[in-house]
């Protein structure tokens, strides 16, 4: 028997990120890539360039393959049931992949299963946002149902007059989602995996902090959450794997509401691994990474115990520091129990480059956990030690 051909749309870090996992297994790893320079180019043997929204280039890429996922879920639906229809094994399927791909559909899914949504609705112009607003209250959340993403996509409507310059949304797509906006006291997400068979296996329930839209940091497993809580979001997100026939990692972002309803909402889904899922690299038995190939090849699922009490993942993003390398020397030698994730781009102000993770012998060690992978980060990405970590405070 030979070891399986596994193809990944999109070249992006998280394909970068499944390739040593897939080596270590021994699996062959192709990545469909957008072109010569991104991100998992440098990680494969195997990344033909290739549009991703062409039928011709996904049927090509496909042959040879044992099965096909996805780095990114905007490959059209229409396009999945055609790799189907050609006898391409697509794991994440098209019915389960479209609840990730559609906001809509992921909100009237949810509904169905009776899990905890805000009040939301689909919106066909802006008469019917600002009757939504008028009905929920202001302010409200508008979105564009596919292709959003790290907060693009996403317009906080304060009043009928600024939903009455959400014109141009419309012209571009409708409907849209209008969503109550949710007070809420934080942001978690509960990570799982699902073989094609039904096996499913659940990482804690952990703590995210997003700025401007962009995942910064994690902490897992997420702090003083009551327990029936942190149960009930793992279950939420085990139950939509198994009704929706998710295959592979997915994530369910959820938004905290202590004392309100099950203690939590749900707030979007992702199919794939996903940067709230990062600090498993480093701080459980089994990474996102090797748990999404072993689950769409239909293998059994690794075990996703935590490998410390408290694990911190924080994202850096391209800063002042344009030669990252240069920066390695200081950052390693500032912490050396941090393990350093660079994804091989070139460095542009917001753009995501990279990860910190650290694991924490005890709980009690969680505000200095996170102020050294906060340093790392920082150091990488501006190419100096922080202000508040002299040479003194450090020897």
């Amino acid at each position: 028997m030979t070891f399986p051909v596994i193809g990944v749309v999109g070249g992006g870090q998280l394909a970068r990120m499944m390739a040593p996992a897939a080596t270590a297994l021994g699996f062959e790893l192709r990545v469909l890539a957008e072109g010569d320079d991104v991100s998992a180019v440098g990680a494969v043997a195997m990344a033909p360039v290739g549009d991703y929204k062409d039928l011709e280039a996904l049927l090509e890429f496909s042959k040879g393959l044992d099965v096909l996922t996805f780095d990114h879920e905007h490959v059209p639906t229409e396009h999945l049931r055609a790799l189907q229809a050609a006898g391409v094994n697509v794991q994440p399927g098209p019915d389960a992949l479209v609840n990730a791909q559609d906001k809509l559909v992921m909100r009237a899914a949810i509904d169905r299963l009776g899990l905890p949504n805000p009040v939301w609705a689909a919106v066909h112009g802006v008469e019917e946002l600002v009757a939504f607003g008028e009905e929920t209250g202001w302010p409200i959340v508008l979105k564009t149902p596919r292709g959003g993403y790290d907060g693009k996509g996403v317009r906080i409507v304060d009043s009928p007059d600024d939903a009455r310059s959400t014109t141009d949304w419309f012209e571009a797509m409708s409907p849209l989602l209008a969503e109550a906006k949710v007070e809420f006291s934080r942001e978690l997400s509960a990570l799982v995996a699902r073989t094609p068979d039904g096996e499913s296996r659940a990482w804690p329930v952990v703590h995210t902090v997003q700025v401007d839209g962009v995942c910064d940091e994690v902490i897992a497993p997420a702090q003083d959450i009551p327990l029936e809580v942190a149960a009930a979001a793992e279950e939420a997100a085990l139950r939509i794997a198994n009704e929706l026939g998710v295959t592979g990692v997915m994530a369910v972002e959820l938004f905290e509401t202590p004392g309100v309803g099950a203690g939590f909402l749900i707030n979007e889904l992702a199919m794939r691994p996903h940067n709230t899922g990062h600090w498993t690299q480093d701080g459980s038995v089994t990474s996102q990474f090797e748990q999404h190939l072993r689950a769409v090849l239909n293998l059994p699922l690794g075990a996703t115990d935590a490998l410390g009490p408290v694990v911190v993942m924080k994202n850096f993003l391209g800063g002042d520091n344009q030669d990252l390398f240069s920066a390695y020397p200081m950052a390693l030698s500032f912490e050396p129990s941090a393990k350093v994730h660079c994804y091989g781009k070139s460095v542009r102000p917001g753009r995501k480059i990279g990860h910190v993770n650290l694991v924490g012998a005890s709980i009690s060690e969680l505000d200095s956990i996170r102020s050294r992978a906060t340093a790392v980060a920082d150091i990488i990405r501006n190419g100096r030690l922080p202000a508040q970590n002299t040479p003194e405070e450090t020897a």
